[in-house]
């Protein structure tokens, strides 16, 4: 085992001399220095430090600023801060930048080596816990996977799944995020099974569906119109395990008062979940109701223009009393200040309808932006950016402004996205669909064995733009290619995040309900 370096800067440094040499002898190795900008600097050379100590009180660069430096550029190296004294002011001021412990001068050397052990032995040890535990489960998972699941059950895989992701997130052990990457494919490649094996039977007989995109609004959130405010904020791709990573952040001023799910229609698309969350409808009833509000595939415009329109002539349908609504769209920076800036005027509506399209936006830059596949290169990494965005956003700012209301607010999505592997090729004419997860088209060949093929669209209550049209669903990891250019099109679509086929990625979606704490 390599040994740990330490990086230790203090303007009195040589009066350590007896902590080092102790440090030493227990196999520890250290790099000391004597102000703050050489310790940055020095981190900066040395990428393989471990942990560092400060002294609070050196000149020049203060043991404070000195910290704040590092944690911009590694937020989560472990960090000790050697302090004279306990002054509050300077301990909260520590603490709120994230230290991991403190020593006071004169430090002892068994105070170090406990510090030492307690910081980089507890993740060792919190590692190896992490790993042990989910050895233990792995038999459990794969037993459940392969055991004819149900809708719930299948709900109940995927969250303990995601609750494992976490964890193995927290604990940096590759090997075992490797081996929890192949069962979550192995759970998609079974839980695609049971989707193409239920998905028409759902939409024919309701009463044995799990809940889905056009119920949505009906069941969850018309029926917490009372006295009280309700919003709903909709942010398009959502999955569950962002949620579940914006959670932590949200539980600062919200309580959870209950987490469920839905599972979103086919095709897991905006133009066709959200349009049927808002409408309370399937596509193709939308279309046959509402035709002005509705565009085919093929049809060029805005697919999405009339959600408002949806919402209030599904309120006018289900709610026998009058209810004041709101329904407004964030696609940019300038209506995300508008929302921000107004919310609390908000507060005279029954209903506030925010729908937030950041998420979409950031897995469609993903595959265009060469910076993005570098800062999101996998699910950790997408997850993380997502709190980032999320702690620092105008949205998150807008919501604590009411923490403090006697409000509901209710957090959903339309569908979720799924990082693609494994081409597929296709071959359609003209008038095909371009989505990598979905097709609709009159002459389609593609291989039966990637997909859920509907023959006939109105038996899943979907439009057809011609008579001869059928769908074709990507499942578990797939994405579809045409035969032209295939190979520069695998390569720059390969571990991109899409979205409109069959993955319990893109299909059980959350729905949560809170309410803030302030009050």
């Amino acid at each position: 085992m390599d040994k740990i370096k330490i990086l230790w800067a203090d303007d009195e440094i040589d009066l350590l001399k007896p902590q080092l040499y102790f440090l030493e002898k227990k196999g520890y190795e250290v790099v000391t220095v004597t102000n703050g900008h050489d310790a940055i600097d020095e981190y900066k050379a040395n990428k393989d430090i471990d942990i560092m100590f400060l002294d609070e009180s050196m000149p020049g660069l203060t043991g404070l600023e000195t910290l704040q430096r590092v944690k911009e550029i590694s937020p989560n190296l472990p960090i000790v801060m050697i302090t004279k004294n306990e002054a509050e002011d300077i301990m909260e001021q520590a603490l709120g930048s994230q230290i991991d412990d403190y020593l006071i001068k004169p430090v002892n050397p068994n105070q170090i080596l406990l510090t030492l052990k307690k910081i980089i032995d507890n993740k060792r040890l919190f590692r190896e816990k992490i790993t042990s535990d989910y050895q233990q489960e792995f038999r459990q998972i794969f037993l459940d996977i392969n055991s004819n699941l149900d809708i719930n059950s299948w709900v109940d895989i995927y969250k303990k799944i995601i609750s494992w992701e976490l964890k193995i997130d927290d604990s940096s052990s590759l090997e075992m995020k490797d081996i929890l990457a192949m069962q979550k494919a192995e759970a998609n490649k079974e839980f695609s099974k049971f989707v193409i094996k239920n998905y028409l039977s759902w939409i024919k007989n309701p009463d044995e569906a799990p809940l889905m995109s056009h119920n949505l609004l009906r069941t969850k959130v018309l029926p917490e119109l009372s006295e009280k405010p309700v919003f709903l904020l909709v942010m398009d791709n959502l999955r569950f395990d962002q949620w579940k990573i914006m959670e932590s952040v949200v539980n600062e001023f919200f309580n959870v008062q209950e987490e469920d799910y839905f599972y979103s229609i086919l095709p897991t698309a905006t133009q066709y979940s959200r349009n049927a969350i808002f409408a309370g409808l399937m596509p193709s009833e939308i279309q046959e109701y509402y035709p002005e509000w509705w565009l085919n595939d093929n049809q060029k415009g805005g697919k999405n223009n009339f959600e408002a329109n949806l919402l209030g002539a599904q309120i006018d349908r289900l709610v026998k009393k009058d209810i004041k609504f709101d329904y407004q769209k964030i696609t940019n920076v300038a209506s995300a200040k508008q929302m921000h800036d107004t919310i609390l005027e908000k507060l005279h509506n029954d209903l506030n309808v925010i729908v937030y399209n950041f998420i979409d936006t950031l897995s469609h830059a993903r595959t265009e932006m060469e910076v993005l596949k570098e800062l999101a290169s996998d699910e950790t990494s997408y997850r993380s950016l997502t709190k980032s965005w999320f702690e620092n956003s105008m949205l998150w700012s807008a919501l604590q402004k009411i923490a403090d209301k006697d409000i509901t607010l209710m957090v959903t999505t339309d569908h979720g996205t799924i990082r693609v592997h494994n081409p597929s090729k296709v071959i359609g004419d003209r008038e095909t669909t371009a989505n990598l997860r979905y097709k609709v088209g009159k002459n389609l060949q593609y291989d039966r064995k990637d997909v859920l093929e509907v023959h006939n669209p109105k038996e899943a209550l979907l439009p057809s733009p011609n008579v001869s049209s059928k769908f074709i669903f990507a499942k578990e990891d797939k994405y579809f290619l045409y035969p032209n250019n295939y190979t520069k099109f695998n390569n720059y679509y390969r571990n991109t995040f899409q979205h409109g086929g069959i993955s319990l990625e893109e299909i059980i979606c959350p729905v949560v309900k809170l309410t803030p704490k302030g009050t």
